[in-house]
């Protein structure tokens, strides 16, 4: 009778023991997702708000965009070190059999390849995962004792054990809070994505322009070349008839020998810009590249600078993350207002010690008691100056995007008046000069010295021209990562 009593009483403890391990086996194992969406700003014409509204937070469930790369932290399998990268080097060539360069192609590859924006998008997946983390309740407590002494049948008293469960319980609305806090930060961490993509668009735009910039002076001094060979052939002409001195065919293989020099430079830094171009499509720096456009036009249509200004801050996700910070400041302050109300923990067990049946089953709860004040006040405190820091931080940063807008459209207009002087006014008349300075030289009415200070001046003033138009399209890069847009759907924008 003894024994029978005895297996009967451990039998609950041995049940609930069983279950806790069933349910431990049976979950799913946790997985960590990355996401490769690329995190594109809301188009349109949306305020603030709705900006925030539409960005790909987690959901009401803390889910993160859609995976492609699930990791099994129970069975790690070894990954070779050549594949452990999201895209190995020159895996394929998306320029291939491509005559000509195309910016948009190429920034769409850099969103797709570049490493830093894998990073900042793994970032946003993680934070992401946070929220189910912050809303989840603490573990329950398997709770139990047993007194060994009463369990052998020569006992003359019952088996004595209990067994019980415990669930932690915070007050109404902290579980809420954290997950505003957490789902704000990951808000937040998918517009750090977004100024990841804009800034890598502007340093893709600007290394383009410096690879047209290089490749135009490449051709400009071929041009050159060959024209000071046909000065220097002149000269050589005019020399064997006696009508000129050595010198101006001396003088004509020094200029030969500076435009060689000029070749020399110009070949280096056309390496440098191609390592640059490669380095942010992630391929070895010496890879090829199709050559740049030959002509890249100016001119286009600017919105006014006040609604480039709502624009920017409207659109900069820089601006929307520090928005979605404050309010995860804002939701951390009422989380530390929520402290000075007391968590619980409710109990339910079965008691073998009591000898009476009726007192055996038993429920409980724990109450911890906030008399910590002082604690919990400057809790309070700290979080209303941090909010306070950041709201200023948010007024400092909108009054620089507003400078930055500014200072983007008086550089474009500047650079935009600069490429049409020297479109229709100084290089007709530099052109115009060597003619007349080529004519003369012809005719021996003027000497050769000239003739090479006008092609001179050509060169240089050519150079500049080329360079002045680069400038006109990096400063347009400049201006629209500072109002967060293209220009041509800000265009759209304004016609409405």
């Amino acid at each position: 009778m003894s024994l029978f009593r005895t297996a009967r009483a451990c039998a609950l403890p041995a049940v609930a023991v069983l279950l806790l391990f069933a349910g431990c086996t049976s979950a799913s194992r946790p997985t960590a997702s990355l996401s490769t969406a690329a995190a594109s700003p809301p188009a349109g014409k949306s305020s603030a708000a709705e900006r925030r509204a539409v960005v790909a937070a987690p959901n009401s469930q803390g889910r993160s965009p859609s995976p492609i790369t699930t990791v099994d932290y129970e069975e790690p399998v070894p990954v070779p070190a050549a594949d452990r990268l999201l895209f190995p080097l020159d895996a394929d060539d998306p320029f291939a059999g491509q005559s000509e360069l195309a910016l948009e192609q190429l920034v769409g590859e850099v969103h797709r390849r570049n490493p830093t924006l894998q990073a900042a998008l793994a970032a946003w997946g993680a934070a992401a995962e946070r929220y189910p983390q912050a809303i989840a309740l603490d573990d329950p407590m398997l709770q139990s004792m047993l007194a060994p002494g009463s369990f052998p049948s020569s006992s003359n008293v019952q088996p004595s054990y209990y067994v019980g469960l415990a669930q932690k319980v915070p007050w109404w609305g902290k579980r809420d809070l954290r997950g505003q806090i957490a789902q704000a930060q990951a808000s937040a961490a998918g517009f750090d994505s977004q100024e990841v993509q804009l800034r890598l668009t502007e340093i893709t735009r600007i290394a383009y322009f410096d690879y047209f910039l290089v490749d135009r002076e490449l051709e400009l001094n071929r041009e050159n070349v060959a024209a000071m060979q046909g000065f220097r052939a002149t000269a050589s002409t005019k020399y064997e008839l006696t009508q000129v001195t050595y010198q101006d065919v001396i003088q004509a293989d020094v200029e030969l020998a500076t435009l060689e020099s000029r070749q020399i430079e110009l070949n280096q830094n056309e390496r440098v810009t191609l390592a640059r171009i490669n380095t942010l499509l992630h391929r070895l720096p010496d890879h090829s590249l199709p050559r740049p456009p030959a002509v890249l036009l100016t001119g286009d249509a600017v919105p006014a600078a006040e609604a480039l200004r709502q624009i920017a801050i409207e659109q900069r996700p820089d601006l929307a993350a520090q928005a979605n910070r404050i309010q995860a400041e804002q939701s951390s302050l009422a989380l530390a207002c929520k402290e000075f109300y007391p968590d619980f923990e409710f109990m339910g067990r079965y008691d073998q010690f009591w000898t009476d049946v009726e007192q055996r089953p038993q429920v409980g709860m724990n109450v911890n008691v906030p008399l910590n004040q002082t604690r919990r006040k400057a809790a309070v405190r700290e979080a209303m100056f941090r909010l306070n820091r950041m709201q200023a931080e948010y007024q400092q940063h909108v009054d620089s995007i507003r400078q930055d807008v500014e200072m983007g459209l008086a550089r474009l207009d500047g650079s935009r008046r600069t490429v049409a002087l020297y479109t229709d006014r100084i290089l007709p008349k530099a052109r115009e000069n060597v003619e007349s300075a080529t004519s003369g030289y012809e005719a021996t009415t003027l000497d050769f010295l000239r003739l090479i200070e006008a092609q001179r001046e050509l060169i240089e003033l050519q150079e500049k021209h080329q360079a002045a138009i680069a400038d006109y399209h990096r400063r347009r890069a400049e201006l629209e990562r500072a109002v967060g847009a293209p220009f041509d759907s800000l265009v759209q924008i304004e016609r409405l």
